[in-house]
């Protein structure tokens, strides 16, 4: 195993006990355990990552993951969105120089994909934010508005993010798009430099963001970029009853 990093990395998993698809999901059993066990035990095996804390406005989640022996940390439940939960955790660890955003519903994401976000910032300091992106093959992937769509430059510079199907195929069948283009989708794994996820959280949301109801266009239209790299990992979230469902099932595969 590689040593850890000199830069202290520590991964947040944002927990909120309200869902209007699935209340309590964080709680919900997966193989005997609660999902965020699976979720916090995945980012434990990562690597490049010091630390794992579980930030919750319930007491409830807070009580689970230390049963298993992870760390809570309990925040304000005014807090309106993932990046400010876990932002209100960061103001706490300032000899943190990386923090991870991991979501909380994605219980079985491959340890690997929070070390492949985490690199290029350890690499190279002037990356501010990271992310991750994947091949899109499916007409209906690329249709479906629940998928966020991410266009790249060369370098691995994100474009623009969406929830309509990007690049737009003129004259194209979406199965000839797909054979013309790379067209991604957008992995929700975020890796910031602690002192930009700070002041990110205190940047005024932008007309993009409240149109595409993505938070991460908040930091483009501010003029900051956003490093996207290109996994083969797949993981799957869970919004809903039936991926919840599709979840328990892969768990028991894989057990």
């Amino acid at each position: 195993m590689n040593p850890l990093p000199a830069q202290r990395v520590v991964a947040i998993i944002p927990a909120r006990y309200a869902s209007t698809r699935l209340p309590g999901k964080p709680l919900a059993d997966i193989a005997g355990k609660p999902m965020i066990q699976h979720v916090y035990e995945r980012a434990r095996e990562a690597v490049l990552v010091n630390e794992v804390i579980v930030a919750t406005d319930d007491a409830r989640i807070a009580d689970a993951v230390r049963a298993f022996g992870g760390r809570a940390e309990m925040t304000s439940p005014g807090i309106r969105s993932g990046s400010d939960r876990i932002a209100a955790v960061a103001r706490s660890l300032p000899t943190t120089e990386l923090i991870v955003n991991v979501q909380g519903d994605e219980p079985l994401m491959p340890p690997a994909m929070i070390d492949e976000a985490v690199r290029p910032l350890l690499e190279n300091p002037a990356l501010l934010v990271g992310t991750l992106a994947a091949r899109i093959t499916s007409p209906g992937e690329l249709n479906d508005p629940n998928t966020v769509k991410v266009t790249l430059d060369r370098n691995g510079r994100c474009l623009y993010f969406s929830r309509s199907p990007i690049p737009f195929g003129r004259d194209m069948t979406p199965d000839a798009l797909l054979r013309a283009c790379a067209v991604y989708r957008h992995i929700g794994l975020y890796v910031y430099r602690t002192t930009f996820l700070l002041q990110y959280t205190t940047l005024e949301q932008t007309p993009l963001e409240r149109a595409e109801q993505l938070e991460q266009l908040r930091i483009l239209e501010h003029g900051f970029p956003i490093h996207a790299v290109l996994t083969k990992h797949h993981s799957v979230a869970v919004d809903t009853p039936a991926d919840l469902e599709r979840v328990r099932t892969l768990a028991g595969t894989r057990s």
